[in-house]
């Protein structure tokens, strides 16, 4: 699950690192309130206006229909007022965004940090997340941090350094203080910096998180280390142990369908493909997307009705599916395990009825308890649909269908 900068930042202020104060505002003139009390409350004299979504770019990002930038910098309460009317409410392209973009519903504002001084204002990068090949943490860090670090990523890597942190031993002091001197810190700045690293991980491992990415961490002319960004995301299987966490989820970020398939205990990701797919069990799942890949389709989602699929779950996945314009046709492929297949195969007789003509090919594989009687209801229902016994048949109608 991913969380909004000021969401990310209010949870690493909690284990003690330094951020870029700010306050969150949903309209133009509680924007205005803010940067007022952020003022009284740091000194500030310009304001950094940011818009909240989940996605990265902002900074380069533009709203729809403009030349406004998601991230702004206002010297004045004026153009605070100016730039948070011009973002909320309205969509935000970034790279990490479709062309549409995501819609503003909030800005955070956030004091100026890039004050002057006699020493060198400097960015870096520091990311935490785990490395699922080797089951162990890793972070991630460079000295070329800011807007760019895809690009440095890509043209030259060797700027991107990695300390590998072993889950059972946890994070070392003198790791700390090999980042630090990567990083190429002295003085006061080193020691920020080392207290900053450790202060991160812990945040990272205590809230179960499996990335924490922070870009720019800055050190600023007095030699102060501040995370001015902060983008988290979160292991949804560890929420319940974290309900203060799972309470900052913003569904409006999320794809409607998806949320719509969570409420009905539906397991939905939706895909860029063309052939629908209902199946039972994750790791089936996964094969039938592979044999639809292999047929010559693309598959649109993934969709576990779970264990016990009964007539409205299967209705339910049925009508999610169909919202997807881009699929063709909708492959069901149920193993009859703790569910018995005849009484999916009425399910999906039922849902059919209810729904209405669905006037793409549906092709239905049923094994399990009870296959032979669930092929029958199927054969025997009239219904336009194609039936399968084999994986291997599945695949072959899933290529008849879309040729």
């Amino acid at each position: 699950m991913n969380i909004h900068e000021y969401q990310g930042k209010a949870v690493l202020k909690k284990f003690g690192v330094n951020v870029q104060e700010g306050i969150v505002a949903n309209t133009p003139e509680k924007a205005l309130a803010a940067a007022i009390e952020l003022q009284k409350q740091t000194g500030t004299k310009y304001w950094v206006v940011k818009a909240q979504i989940h996605a990265g770019g902002r900074g380069k990002g533009n709203i729809v229909g403009s030349e406004q930038r998601g991230v702004a910098l206002a010297k004045s309460l004026e153009e605070v007022k100016t730039i948070s009317t011009n973002i909320l409410g309205n969509s935000l392209v970034t790279l990490q965004t479709d062309k549409k973009g995501r819609k503003v519903n909030n800005v955070l504002i956030a004091q100026d940090v890039y004050y002057p001084g006699e020493t060198e204002v400097k960015e870096f990068y520091v990311g935490v997340l785990l490395d699922r090949a080797k089951g162990i943490n890793i972070i991630m860090y460079s000295t070329e941090g800011g807007m760019n670090i895809e690009t440095v990523a890509h043209d030259t890597p060797h700027l991107i350094f990695k300390e590998a942190i072993d889950p059972k031993v946890g994070l070392r002091d003198f790791q700390c203080r090999k980042i630090a001197f990567n990083l190429g810190l002295s003085g006061e700045a080193f020691k920020g910096m080392c207290k900053f690293i450790a202060s991160l991980y812990k945040a990272y491992e205590a809230t179960d998180s499996s990335m924490f990415e922070i870009n720019p961490v800055l050190k600023t002319s007095d030699n102060k280390i501040i995370a001015v960004d902060a983008k988290v995301s979160l292991d949804a299987n560890s929420l319940f142990r974290h309900p203060d966490l799972a309470a900052m989820r913003d569904i409006e970020e999320e794809d409607p369908t998806e949320v719509e398939a969570a409420s009905h205990n539906l397991n939905y990701v939706k895909l860029d493909g063309n052939v629908g797919c209902m199946v039972n069990g994750a790791g089936l799942a996964m094969a039938t997307m592979d044999i639809i890949k292999l047929s010559g389709g693309d598959p649109a989602n993934f969709l576990d009705v779970g264990g016990t699929a009964n007539a409205e779950r299967v209705e339910q996945a049925f009508r999610i599916i169909l919202k997807d314009p881009k699929v063709k046709a909708i492959l069901v492929n149920i193993f009859g395990g703790i569910v018995r297949c005849d009484r999916v195969a009425k399910g999906i007789v039922d849902a059919y009825t209810n729904i209405g003509e669905i006037k793409i090919p549906i092709i239905i594989r049923l094994q399990g308890t009870n296959a032979t009687e669930a092929k029958k209801i199927v054969d025997e229902s009239g219904l336009k649909v194609y039936s399968a016994i084999t994986l291997q048949e599945a695949a072959d109608l899933v290529t008849q269908v879309l040729n």
